[in-house]
């Protein structure tokens, strides 16, 4: 048999469209983009992004770990630098990342988001025709009531057990009852990504609008400081944040209360402090570790704490100037090291002029409970044996070079090239709070004292409430993806041979539209009803 062209040989083949290849490409990097495997791409990459930021220092954190990181390595940190190792959450690669993420789950979830409204509007489909070919099937069981009672209380048991239902009337006396549910997968699905969503906005939204500032705060009237950001040892701005823009509030610390058990672990802290925002008056407040200090735009957090000591020196001309200065912690025990400068001494009140070659600096360790064996660590990080080990140089300081250094060492620049002299030995001098040091010149320091430090960190977020929102809400997203499952029944009751009895015969049918291990057992469950002909 020959299957002939009627068209008329006159009739000309339409050329094939032309497609723009710039639109081609554009569209086909919009749909790769926007698939769900690139947003889990794009998720593992931002995930292995962020490591840097957790393995080197970070500047808005720790201004001093990154000196220290360039001191340590001096070669190796400009290269880390210029990847932006050392501010990783702001440096455009990770931005890169991160925006292409967004507009990936963007892309992915809108179009999923209208199809799921769709189908929660639409009705559960027809039964099909062959009920046997389907996962589940129950046979043809007959059963004591009409088609049409049969179909109505099937429908009511299953509106129930929460299925969506749907009866129509067939040709020939016929009912199928359409029921389905799990709609709160993809619902759990949906809900989760735009918790995803809403995260990853809050996390811009608060860099942008965002500050933090990390502050040593001493125990004691003298020492209290007031939201300036040239109080903070370091702080970090958002982009859209200017200093004018901080909240106006004043904070003293009264107290530190630090309580350890027997191996020297801590048990408990809790800051006493005096508060003032605005133009009120101050207030009295505490707060720990795991519950901060909330107020006005900016919440106080309780990071560390340690020791200050309080020295006082007097030098040649008789003349006292008294340093309250914080020892930083380096173990557990709280052996802690620092030092005390004193660059504005010595001078002759004759000429009022200053010899920098008389500046005095004091470094060394604080031991808030010594040993007998005379060993620069402490044995217990509370104080009940308070010793401390100085050393004295005596020379240029270093402090009006122009350059920046740790306030915590002294210039080992200065040291080496002959500028700061050690004057107290080899070995260093011990001092327990009440007692002196004579020098050689017959200045004297005396170790006046102690005083507790908290160190906070006080930071801003606008967008924490809504990330925390967005966390709850994906939790529970995933768990309804998790536990949802989406099957569909259908059951065709048709009029009983015997058409004088009045009785009716159910077949029923079943399809999981995702895995489920259960199906079986509740289909059986539902069959059962109709079985019995119960409604």
């Amino acid at each position: 048999m020959t299957i002939l062209d009627e068209r008329p040989e006159t009739a000309e083949v339409p050329p094939p469209r032309r497609v723009n290849p710039l639109w081609a490409l554009l569209r086909n990097s919009w749909r790769q983009l926007t698939s769900m495997r690139t947003a889990l791409v794009l998720l593992f990459l931002l995930a292995v992004a962020a490591i840097p930021g957790s393995y080197f220092p970070q500047t808005s954190v720790n201004r001093e770990k990154v000196s220290q990181y360039y001191t340590a390595h001096p070669q190796l940190a400009p290269w880390v630098d210029r990847l932006g190792g050392f501010d990783v959450f702001a440096s455009a690669w990770f931005a890169a990342i991160y925006l292409l993420l967004f507009t990936s789950l963007i892309g992915c979830v809108l179009p999923r988001l209208r199809d799921h409204a769709r189908a929660l509007r639409s009705v559960p489909p027809e039964a099909p025709k062959r009920l046997e070919r389907l996962p589940q099937h129950a046979p043809a069981r007959p059963g004591p009531q009409p088609p049409a009672e049969v179909a109505n209380g099937l429908a009511r048991t299953l509106r129930g057990k929460l299925f969506r239902t749907r009866v129509r009337e067939l040709p020939g006396g016929r009912f199928s009852v359409a029921a389905e549910k799990g709609y709160l997968k993809e619902t759990g699905n949906l809900l989760f990504h735009f918790a995803l969503l809403a995260v990853l906005i809050g996390v811009g939204f608060g860099h942008w609008y965002g500050w933090h500032g990390n502050r040593i705060l001493v125990a004691g009237e003298d020492q209290g400081f007031c939201n300036s950001i040239t109080q903070y040892d370091d702080s970090a701005l958002g982009p859209r944040v200017t200093a004018a823009d901080l909240p106006k509030f004043c904070l003293r610390m009264t107290d530190f209360e630090a309580t350890y058990q027997s191996t020297g672990q801590p048990k408990s802290f809790l800051a006493n402090v005096e508060v003032k925002e605005g133009s009120g008056e101050y207030r009295k407040a505490n707060f720990t570790v795991n519950d901060p200090l909330r107020l006005h735009h900016a919440n106080v957090h309780l990071i560390g704490q340690g020791y200050a000591l309080e020295l006082r020196y007097t030098d040649r001309y008789g003349a006292s100037q008294t340093k309250v200065v914080p020892f930083l912690p380096t173990d557990g025990m709280q052996t802690s090291e620092g030092v005390a400068q004193f660059p504005d001494v010595n001078i002759d009140p004759n000429t009022n002029q200053r010899d920098d070659r008389l500046q005095v600096g004091f470094e060394g360790v604080y031991l808030p409970t010594g040993g007998d064996d005379g060993s620069a660590v402490s044995k217990f990080p509370a104080e009940n044996n308070p010793m401390l080990y100085l050393a004295a140089y005596r020379g240029n300081l270093g402090l009006d070079v122009g350059k920046a250094g740790s306030v915590y060492a002294l210039n080992r620049g200065q040291i080496s090239n002959g500028e700061l002299k050690k004057i107290s030995g080899d070995r260093p001098q011990a001092l327990k709070p009440g007692q002196s040091w004579t020098l050689d010149d017959g200045t004297k320091l005396e170790f006046v004292g102690t005083r507790k430090y908290a160190t906070l960190s006080i930071r801003y977020d606008p967008t924490q409430s809504l990330m925390l929102v967005g966390a709850v809400l994906g939790l529970i997203g995933l768990m309804l993806s998790l536990f949802g499952h989406r099957r569909r029944i259908w059951f065709v009751v048709s009029p009983a041979n015997d058409q004088e009895a009045g009785g009716s015969v159910v077949e029923a049918g079943g399809l999981p539209r995702t895995d489920y291990p259960g199906f079986a057992a509740e289909f059986a469950a539902l069959t059962g009803h109709a079985e019995e002909g119960k409604p």
